[in-house]
């Protein structure tokens, strides 16, 4: 029926199953002249069945030993503690398959909601299996939040990752930096795409022709040291490195100390994420700010909350949206 209406499932669901999630006038009259064209009937045993939800959320998210995600747990559990809902942590190592396996384990304990921390793939074919589980949870009477953007059915926490990379090439490049390094994660996340986008997009705004290189690394201390190292070797001549995790920052700079170049003297270094152990760091990192915690609240509220309460886009789907900021420390200073 929601395909011969032209709608997702999940606004199909919202209209003839009574839902509280607002759909415009125009578009419920659609879905129900073209339910009623087909004969369309809600199975009301099936429903009551698939709502008869437990306490039970699952937060899956790519590796909780990854400070940004612990951050973003610790704010989604402070949320589930106040509402006396159970929070449980899946980490799926960036894994589809096993992402998809948990969303089926979760369905199966009649969980009340997922939240889905963490980048989707770039490439549709991996993208578009978890999608469509998640697509089946919710039309199965589960609630989805995603912290990072699955989907225009699918309601999400959304950070400016694209803005705040590119303040960070601005920074940079306005204090001299014509010769600059950039750190990626795995190229195959959305994060990272969206990142490298920002920065590339700030560069191209900036005066001197600036020049950044890219390099990939794991999402790990030692991912961004060996990164760092191999940066070194191809671009002697950089005064500046731009890294999309703090974590990573910290293995670059470990290498940067090690190859004997003074921070912020010969190089300067910017990371994304501004995890607390920035500011003990020497020199301090100056990073870009995501406000973990709190996306992990917002995320377990938009769980609880009526629809009314969160800002609405596309055909219903709630999205707020977090701001990133550039933390200004003693990493960066002007080029040498």
């Amino acid at each position: 029926m929601a395909d011969t209406a032209g709608v997702s499932l999940a606004t199909a669901s919202r209209v003839l199953n009574g839902s509280t999630r607002t759909v415009n006038a125009e578009l419920s009259e659609h879905v129900r002249e073209v339910a009623a064209r087909l004969r369309y009937v809600s199975h009301g045993p099936a429903q009551a069945l698939a709502r008869a939800t437990t306490s039970l959320v699952g937060l899956l998210v790519h590796d909780v030993n990854d400070p940004y995600f612990s951050a973003i747990a610790a704010g989604a559990m402070r949320v589930a503690r106040e509402q006396d809902l159970l929070v449980m942590v899946a980490n799926t190592y960036r894994d589809p398959a096993l992402e998809l396996d948990y969303i089926t384990r979760l369905g199966a304990q009649r969980a009340r909601a997922i939240l889905v921390a963490g980048s989707p793939p770039v490439d549709p074919k991996l993208a578009g299996p978890l999608r469509e589980r998640l697509l089946d949870y919710q039309q199965g009477g589960g609630r989805v939040v995603a912290i990072g953007d699955q989907g225009p059915e699918i309601d999400a926490v959304l950070p400016a990752n694209v803005e705040g990379a590119r303040a960070a090439a601005l920074h940079l490049t306005a204090l001299g930096h014509r010769e600059i390094g950039m750190i990626a994660g795995p190229r195959g996340l959305v994060t990272i795409a969206d990142r490298s986008e920002g920065f590339r997009r700030g560069l191209m705004e900036s005066d001197g022709d600036p020049a950044g290189y890219e390099i990939e690394g794991d999402f790990t201390r030692d991912g961004g040291y060996d990164a760092t190292r191999r940066l070194l070797a191809e671009r002697p001549g950089m005064t500046a490195v731009f890294v999309m995790a703090d974590v990573m920052a910290i293995g670059a700079l470990a290498a940067l100390r090690e190859a004997g170049r003074r921070v912020p003297g010969d190089v300067s270094l910017v990371g994304f994420d501004d995890l607390p152990i920035c500011a003990d760091l020497v020199p301090a990192l100056t990073s870009v700010r995501v406000d973990a915690e709190g996306m992990g609240e917002q995320a377990m509220r938009m769980v609880v909350a009526p629809a009314a309460e969160v800002e609405a886009e596309d055909e219903g789907r709630a999205v707020v949206h977090s701001a990133t900021e550039l933390i200004v420390r003693g990493s960066t200073g002007p080029a040498a």
